[in-house]
């Protein structure tokens, strides 16, 4: 519409109101433009992959913690905090009070997703039985997802966790690609769990070492070298290693390895031992367990009741140890029995049959094993982790749910890798209801995971 005014006052008011006109439609379509732009942007940004071969694709709210794994960015700045809690020193167990008062400041609170929980009791009243059962379980993030190689936690991983909300998450070579890409996985993945979750992975040292092969942390060379240096290499090997963790945002080791080199036919655990004396050994590994903590990460000793002595691989098939109990006692136990008093969070079963102690089951299924000599006579009262479920020892000859209900009813509180995890929980889920387990039981294993959380400073009330 043109607007005319016969003089020369009017014609300037029409050519201002014009002006005007022109004006406001001119940002109104800028404005539509840049929503437009900014629109498309979002959905560019908002491809996940969890590998080479998914991608799942949202138009939501843009979640800029999900990044292609190539695209790491942001990632350098997201591992600032980790890096700086890699310097903070971790207390021993005998100081769970102070350890408690002062946990790390990357510990995801009590009240987190809406929450209200002012305990581990109290948290504990508030899950569900499956919740409870699925706190037991570590799953590889290819297991949680059905991705064939995760090297990124985007939408995939937040969904899997919310149909299986497990306790925590075991990190292979595979899953590493980069320093920024592994920090920024790990605090994804985090930020997705209601519940805080254990990160960890094998990072022993030498042969095992998932991050110094992969992503360059600090090389510490098989721990056997280092025997003759002392306790205080020990200690600063475990706290070198443990700070390149925390820096990354692993809160656990699978470390370390209590077993002795005493038979020099054995391979599998051959230079990962810290010695071949049974003395040394028991020696040297409460100077590890405290360089860990130092270093800020929690341990794990292993394989208990002791896989040093063996030929025959774990990995491949059954594996049976045929020495007494006494024998054990006066050898095999000695460094796990420091290690333990040195405040170790987890001890690892490994898949051995002690044929003089408990002949008809392998040390994970054996309450024999599990709670009279572990718990009951050698005081350990953290958290019992299974070795990998996936091993040839145990899928050769039972079937994940048996394993499941067999292991917890030894004493058994976190199935490590079941080979099927849905079966595993469901067997659980039928044991309680039958009565074969307690919900008592259960609530034992659920406790004790999550106080292991509060005291390494994961969960926080």
């Amino acid at each position: 519409m043109v607007l005319f005014y016969p003089n020369k006052q009017n014609r300037i008011k029409n050519l201002s109101i014009i002006l005007c006109c022109i004006l406001m439609v001119g940002l109104s379509a800028c404005g539509q433009n840049e929503s437009v732009s900014a629109t498309l942007s979002d959905s560019t940004t908002l491809s996940v992959y969890e590998d080479s071969k998914e991608s799942v694709s949202t138009t939501q709210t843009p979640d800029t913690t999900s990044q292609e794994p190539d695209s790491f960015s942001q990632a350098d700045g997201a591992g600032e905090n980790a890096e700086n809690a890699g310097n903070s020193t971790r207390p021993s167990s005998s100081e769970t009070t102070k350890r408690q008062e002062n946990a790390s400041s990357d510990g995801a609170s009590g009240s987190q997703n809406g929450s209200s929980w002012k305990s581990v009791n109290d948290l504990l009243q508030h899950m569900t039985l499956r919740e409870k059962i699925c706190q037991m379980l570590i799953l590889s993030p290819e297991q949680l997802t059905g991705v064939s190689k995760v090297t990124a936690a985007g939408a995939t991983t937040q969904q899997a966790l919310q149909r299986l909300p497990v306790g925590g998450i075991l990190y292979n070579t595979g899953n590493m690609v980069s320093k920024s890409q592994v920090r920024t996985m790990l605090s994804n993945i985090q930020s997705y769990s209601k519940i805080p979750l254990i990160l960890t992975c094998d990072e022993e040292g030498g042969r095992v070492a998932r991050l110094m092969k992969t992503v360059g942390t600090t090389y510490v060379g098989p721990m056997f070298q280092y025997r003759d240096q002392g306790t205080q290499v020990a200690y600063q090997n475990a706290r070198t290693i443990a700070a390149d963790m925390r820096a990354l945002g692993f809160n656990v080791d699978m470390a370390p390895v209590a077993d002795v080199w005493s038979n020099p036919q054995n391979t599998v655990i051959g230079d990962r031992a810290y010695s071949d004396s049974f003395s040394q050994g028991a020696n040297l590994i409460p100077a590890a367990v405290r360089g860990f903590h130092s270093g800020g990460v929690g341990t794990t000793l292993k394989h208990f009741p002791g896989h040093g002595d063996t030929v025959t691989d774990s990995h491949n098939g059954a594996v049976y140890v045929s020495k007494t109990l006494e024998q054990i006692r006066r050898e095999e136990l000695l460094p796990f029995q420091t290690g333990i008093d040195a405040g170790s969070d987890m001890v690892m079963i490994g898949h051995l049959t002690l044929t003089q102690i408990d002949p008809n089951e392998p040390a994970t299924f054996s309450y024999r094993i599990v709670t009279q000599l572990l718990r009951e006579e050698m005081g350990f009262q953290g958290v019992v982790i299974t070795d990998g479920l996936q091993m040839k020892a145990i899928t050769n000859y039972y079937s994940s749910g048996d394993v499941a209900v067999r292991a917890v009813r030894a004493g058994v509180d976190i199935l490590l890798c079941p080979d099927n995890p849905t079966e595993a929980v469901t067997a659980l889920e039928k044991a309680v209801s039958s009565g074969q387990i307690s919900q008592t039981r259960i609530d034992q294993s659920v406790r004790r995971i999550l106080t292991m959380k509060v005291n390494l400073g994961i969960l926080t009330f």
